[in-house]
């Protein structure tokens, strides 16, 4: 593997609720979102970075990102995120680190966290 085909894909999904259940619901979602949209397969998957937004504490998200077929593997870590005034509440981000032979990559901003990248 080399730095040329090393990237970063992006993406955020808001729940309604802090339980271990709607986690479990939204990190399989946009898991399977970003790799549908860039065309990954697990075995292109370095590493997983997980932060969620401090109203948020009722579970993992590496823990349901384990559950899905392949993941179990991949390395990954849970942060929580920098509670700004005015931040966008419940909110779960990933950023995935792998190996792909396409240059650009889609970012995934599912259901309230559509918000942070209008852009996209």
């Amino acid at each position: 593997m080399t730095a040329e085909n090393v990237c970063a894909i992006r993406g955020a999904i808001t729940v309604e609720e802090n339980t271990v259940d709607a986690i479990k619901r939204a990190v399989p979602e946009l898991l399977d979102k970003i790799q549908s949209e860039n065309q990954l397969g697990v075995n292109s998957i370095i590493s997983a970075f997980f932060t969620l937004t401090t109203d948020l504490d009722a579970g993992f998200p590496a823990a349901a990102a384990r559950q899905l077929q392949g993941w179990e593997a991949v390395p990954m870590l849970c942060a929580s995120e920098v509670s700004v005034p005015g931040g966008l509440p419940m909110c779960i981000r990933v950023m995935i680190h792998c190996s792909m032979s396409k240059k650009e990559v889609k970012h995934v901003y599912l259901r309230g966290a559509r918000s942070l990248r209008p852009d996209l």
